[in-house]
């Protein structure tokens, strides 16, 4: 399973057991709370984009 510090644009991860590439993502460390990551996942079985934001 990938972790946060393996995403790179054009990977393919499994998210709620469909297939997604990374299209975007963005590493956010606010001044204030825990780091997170957030990216834009393109599904490769419906081609529908979502934003999603991991901690």
């Amino acid at each position: 399973m990938a972790t946060t510090a393996d995403f790179r644009n054009g990977l393919c991860i499994e998210f709620n057991n469909d297939l997604y590439t990374i299209v975007q993502f963005q590493h956010v460390k606010p001044g204030k709370g825990p780091a997170f990551v957030r990216t834009r996942l393109k599904s490769l079985t419906t081609g529908r984009v979502i934003d999603k934001t991991f901690p």
